[in-house]
């Protein structure tokens, strides 16, 4: 999946609480930055309720349409429940470490 030999994937994670009237919106923010590797949106005691892997193509094109069903039902799930914990696992690319990887 790393097409770079010279750089390695690093994945980190997050937490962030929001309201469920702004949940779709800020999954759309996330999404159109392209590191998001999985959103996992939670409630506030910590039960997962629902988790999208997302991939490098959903980032870069036509992210609105390809993930319409799931952010309908987002938006629903939403309506239901006043406050959420969203985990978004992010993936970055380093440059390796020059002790670790001498030239």
């Amino acid at each position: 999946m790393n097409d770079d030999p010279g750089k390695r994937c690093t994945d980190w994670k997050e937490e962030i609480s929001i309201a469920g009237n702004e949940l779709v919106d800020r999954i759309k923010e996330l999404v159109a930055e392209g590191n998001v590797r999985r959103l996992i949106i939670r409630k506030p005691n910590g039960e997962s309720l629902l988790e999208i892997p997302l991939t490098a193509g959903v980032a870069v094109g036509g992210v609105v349409t390809i993930m319409a069903p799931v952010l309908a039902a987002i938006g629903a799930l939403a309506a239901l429940i006043k406050d959420f914990r969203l985990e978004v696992i992010r993936t970055d690319m380093e440059p390796p470490d020059e002790e670790n990887h001498p030239e």
